[in-house]
């Protein structure tokens, strides 16, 4: 069994489906329906069983006999600009620091963990701790957690991977709100009036956008090499403006118009103007495979959007190793 926390979420339901795609479906779902709206993305995924992640943390030692291949620590609370520390440490630290015990010394534990630890990324996006300086609590959440794993590391004698997630896009997103994507927004404003908004200086805002079939690919790299453990980043090493990323979703769109609105005061301070991994640490660990390319990753994306509102609907067909090791 597969053990995948916030797998009706975003990452989490396209990880699941990329263990379809393997022939995988012994897999337990983690995560919760408070959002009725997220089991849209559960419909087209195989999986075994499926436990809120509160019934699951009290039942956790219930599993302690059940043979467990692996555990994708994908759930959290991912909203930016939630400023409840207390709840957000409760949630995303002392619950992942629950599961990495669980899983020590019993399976290969791959969680997800962001770039937006890098702050505004004046000291780099390199995965040591003189360029970490997260600007909200929820980039301080997993912070803590990344150099609670640091601590780990050296007796670990299984295996346990961090990825630093930089700006994630893709189908299965629905649900996020206002933390949606950008091309996300766009597809929705397209059909309410024909325009894609973009803050004012947008060209000079610049992230690396990373297409999320590249983040499970990534993912089940490292699930085939349990040897090899560490904070990795996961973005593409390039940084593209938000003009440019609503150039190539305008494309898509006959007739759609890019209309430039005022900065948020809400967000100043709080924004990271600047991202791009550094893939250095990756490459050394030998993943060598080139990410998608920002005009592939819209192109497929927005095929999504506009075939099904952003949701798989067909379950993944079986299309590569029928076990977790290739």
């Amino acid at each position: 069994m597969i053990i995948v926390t916030g797998g009706a979420g975003f990452i989490g339901s396209n990880l699941v489906r990329g263990l379809n795609r393997r022939g995988l479906d012994d897999v337990l779902i983690v995560d919760d329906l408070e959002l009725g709206e997220k089991h849209l993305g559960l419909n087209s995924l195989r999986f075994t069983d499926f436990v809120d992640f509160r019934d699951f943390e009290q039942r956790l030692d219930d599993f302690a006999t059940c043979p467990i291949e692996a555990v994708f620590h994908q759930g959290a609370c991912s909203d930016t600009l939630e400023r409840d520390g207390r709840y957000m440490l409760r949630v995303n630290y002392e619950y992942s620091k629950k599961l990495l015990a669980f899983a020590l010394g019993r399976c290969p534990f791959l969680y997800a963990s962001s770039a937006s630890v890098y702050g505004n990324g004046e000291n780099g996006f390199r995965e040591e701790t003189e360029c970490e300086r997260p600007l909200n609590v929820y980039a301080f959440s997993k912070f803590l957690f990344d150099r609670h794993v640091r601590g780990v590391l050296p007796s670990a004698s299984t295996q346990v991977v961090g990825l630093r997630y930089f700006n994630v896009f893709g189908p299965q997103e629905n649900h996020k709100g206002r933390m949606a994507s950008v091309v996300f927004k766009f597809h929705r404003q397209i059909a309410e009036n024909g325009r894609l908004e973009v803050f004012a200086g947008s060209g000079d805002f610049l992230r690396d956008f990373v297409y999320v079939d590249d983040a499970v690919d990534l993912n089940l790299w490292f699930l085939d090499r349990p040897e090899k453990s560490g904070v990795f980043n996961c973005g593409t090493g390039r940084a593209e403006s938000f003009e440019a990323l609503a150039r190539e979703t305008a494309k898509h769109y006959p007739k759609a118009r890019i209309v430039e609105i005022p900065f948020p005061n809400e967000l100043a301070g709080k924004y990271q103007a600047f991202t791009r991994a550094d893939l250095t640490r990756l490459r050394a660990a030998g993943y060598e495979r080139e990410f998608s390319s920002l005009a592939d990753g819209v192109a497929a994306y927005v095929k999504v959007l506009v075939s099904s509102d952003g949701y798989h609907l067909a379950p993944a067909e079986p299309s590569g190793p029928t076990h977790g090791r290739s």
